[in-house]
């Protein structure tokens, strides 16, 4: 006999057609739009494939779970509501996938694209997988502050104007110390140029310090 609790969290993989293939949703004006070329697995349906992108880059588990209950996963829930065949491509396929605002931090592209374009690329009932186009709303384009100003601000603080400025990365990108990374930016600004910026990799490993 079952308990009351058990029912309906069975062990076993679900598919995630049954609840992330909705092609009747209509979608909304505040949705974010993605479209996504996908390559299933042999023997994985272009619609599991396609809403398996929906719920891995949303709300979904490859299992029910109890607290499951606790939100309200229609309302959060990525939604892959249309695939089309590519072209001239075997097994390829253009998934559009629907997803709520209230996913998303305001203001935070890395948490746009940490779900977007994030774990979901490692899955494995997929062969391939590739964004290849993305609608961002202007509801949430607008809670990006945008940098605090402009280049005329930047001109007077170098009191350089009538011309482009002209900057550098520092290279090699990493190795260098901090006392031999500023003889490298001091050598460079005193050759005339106007600025210089880190590569992205340099924050603060052991040979910075």
């Amino acid at each position: 006999t079952e308990t009351k609790a058990s029912v309906g969290f069975k062990a076993g993989v679900k598919d995630y057609k049954l609840t992330y293939y909705t092609p009747e949703y209509e979608t909304k004006d505040t949705d974010i739009l993605a479209a996504f070329r996908v390559t299933p697995q042999p023997g994985v349906p272009p619609e599991e494939a396609g809403a398996a992108v929906a719920a891995e880059s949303s709300t979904g588990t490859w299992t029910t779970v109890w607290t499951d209950g606790l939100t309200s996963l229609d309302r959060y829930k990525g939604r892959c509501y249309h695939i089309e065949p590519v072209v001239g491509e075997e097994n390829q396929y253009i998934a559009y996938v629907a997803y709520p605002l209230d996913l998303f931090e305001e203001g935070s592209v890395t948490n746009m694209f940490t779900s977007i374009v994030g774990n979901v690329f490692g899955f494995k009932a997929l062969r391939a997988l590739r964004l290849e186009d993305l609608r961002i709303p202007p509801s949430y384009s607008k809670t990006f502050q945008g940098p605090p100003h402009g280049i005329q601000v930047e001109r007077d603080k170098l009191n350089k104007y009538g011309r482009p400025l002209l900057g550098c990365t520092i290279k090699p990108k990493l190795g260098l110390s901090a006392k031999n990374y500023g003889r490298a930016v001091y050598e460079c600004l005193r050759g005339g140029l106007d600025f210089t910026k880190d590569d992205e990799n340099v924050n603060s490993q052991p040979f910075m310090r």
